[in-house]
């Protein structure tokens, strides 16, 4: 069972926006473009990187760093600086461009920053929209992630840097496997940490009764499962499987199947246009009523209203 893969088989970046970004000294960047994931790293430089309400994370030069979005962030050289540009979706790279038209001096490839007299570099990648991202996936992931340089795929880094300094055919399509790539890989690094607090479908565990209930949930969450049923299909009574998955995943069978199934709908919600109803019935609820008490518990709001969300949700840049 490789549930990762399965929830980044969804992901494929399309028109993937990576952005060098050339910047001074004292320098603090508000970045509000609403993107569901992006990807930062300073090659050369250690920055700070602050989510709304939250203490400012340390990343080091050459650390990959994954926010989570779409909420806004604030990358700057020192945490303590307000931030000097606000970048939207509509303006990101605004000034490089209007310096550009005026007659100022072009930049290279996919730089912003071409007025700027510091040496400082970000490289930023990020996914427009939800670009097929799972809920399940975001649910596992904090506001920010960070890799550190010596255990982040160095190969692909060099490869993006490379990339983003050229403007070649095909180009788009490549930087979008890249994107999709780096993501991939800096994921399965922070996973594997130690302290990552990696969701239970991730973590390997040595309790093959364990295993085997995660994975004949995932395989097929529309069964009606009970505590007894799994019991059976491992071979286990049912009070020792309840025990062993709660040790293990932290909740009991059914509480995790629940907010696995919900999950899984609001997936559906975003990538099809298929009725409640029908998502309903998909994932293991036999009425619309039943997955709407479900998802309401866990979410605060109705599938209807989740698809409404999802649809006034505008495409962004970063």
């Amino acid at each position: 069972m490789d549930t990762l893969a399965q929830l980044l088989d969804g992901v494929r970046a399309r028109g993937a926006v990576f952005t060098r970004t050339v910047i001074s000294p004292g320098w603090s960047l508000r970045f509000a473009s609403g993107a569901h994931l992006t990807l930062v790293v300073a090659p050369h430089d250690r920055i700070w990187i602050s989510a709304t309400g939250r203490e400012p994370i340390e990343v080091g030069p050459g650390d990959i760093a994954v926010l989570r979005g779409p909420a806004p962030y604030t990358v700057a050289e020192d945490p303590a600086s307000p931030p000097r540009r606000v970048i939207t979706g509509a303006d990101y790279c605004a000034r490089t461009a209007r310096a550009a038209a005026a007659g100022g001096p072009a930049p290279e490839p996919r730089t912003c920053g071409v007025a700027e007299t510091g040496s400082a570099l970000l490289i930023s990648g990020a996914y427009e929209g939800p670009s097929g991202i799972s809920d399940r996936l975001l649910d596992a992931l904090p506001d920010v992630v960070v890799v550190p340089r010596g255990e982040s795929d160095r190969t692909l880094l060099t490869l993006v840097e490379e990339e983003v300094r050229h403007d070649k055919p095909g180009q788009q399509a490549v930087l979008d496997r890249l994107l999709d790539l780096l993501l991939v890989a800096t994921l399965r690094a922070w996973f594997d940490r130690p302290r990552s607090h990696a969701p239970a479908w991730y973590r390997a565990t040595d309790d093959s009764v364990v295993a085997g209930a995660l994975r004949l949930l995932h395989d097929d969450p529309a069964h009606p499962w009970t505590v007894a049923a799994l019991a059976t299909k491992v071979g286990v009574s049912r009070s020792g499987l309840a025990r062993r998955f709660a040790r293990d995943v932290g909740e009991p069978p059914m509480t995790y199947l629940a907010t696995w199934r919900v999950a899984l709908a609001a997936d559906l919600l975003r990538d099809t246009d298929a009725t409640v109803g029908a998502i309903a019935r998909e994932v293991g609820y036999s009425t619309t009523f039943a997955l709407s008490v479900a998802f309401k518990r866990r979410r605060g709001i109705t599938p209807t209203q989740h698809r409404a969300a999802l649809a006034h949700t505008p495409a962004t840049r970063p």
